[in-house]
């Protein structure tokens, strides 16, 4: 089990390579150094909806479990997921129901015959600067780095063939 999250992991590529040097990795991420990193979550990993939460947790998080791109603590290659799904047709990152602290490393565990975990928590009301309402869907981010929206009442077969990066299922957008 990792010590501390993919997010962290990220910082030098989002332009936070101070903030990643802060880090003792080889410490978990509720340790006496690393907790107090909290206070320093990026903005990308914000909660900018109406659902209240910690300052310092985010509902950006990854599915875990067999088919996931995350299914092997080595990880997988861009090519790999080319040639089998596709990069525009595999979820990277999802906006889970529940926000959890940004460094910790817990994200949505996948299996194919359990139920999903709630998702699209950041907007439990409605944008705060529309009058649209978001509440009625939740943010993707797929592997090629497109983003998205899905309905929360959407087609959990859609759904499932967008978390696994092998199934062989073509998703028309």
């Amino acid at each position: 089990r990792p010590l501390l999250s993919w997010r962290v992991a990220l910082l030098p590529y989002l332009e936070e390579q101070t903030l990643y040097s802060q880090f003792h990795l080889d410490e978990p991420w509720d340790s006496p150094h690393n907790r107090p990193l909290l206070e320093n979550m990026p903005k990308v990993y914000r909660n900018l909806g109406d659902a209240p939460t910690d300052p310092h947790s985010t509902f950006y998080q990854v599915f875990v479990g067999k088919g996931t791109p995350f299914e092997d603590p080595k990880g997988l290659t861009l090519g790999a997921i080319d040639r089998a799904d596709g990069t525009s047709n595999t979820l990277l990152v999802v906006e889970a129901g529940q926000a959890v602290p940004w460094t910790q490393p817990m994200d949505l565990p996948y299996a194919a015959d359990q139920p999903l975990p709630p998702l699209g928590g950041i907007f439990k009301e409605r944008f705060r600067f529309s009058k649209s309402s978001q509440a009625k869907y939740f943010r993707l981010l797929m592997v090629d780095a497109s983003g998205r929206i899905f309905p929360k009442d959407g087609d959990e077969r859609t759904l499932r063939a967008l978390i696994t990066w092998n199934g062989g299922e073509k998703v028309e957008w």
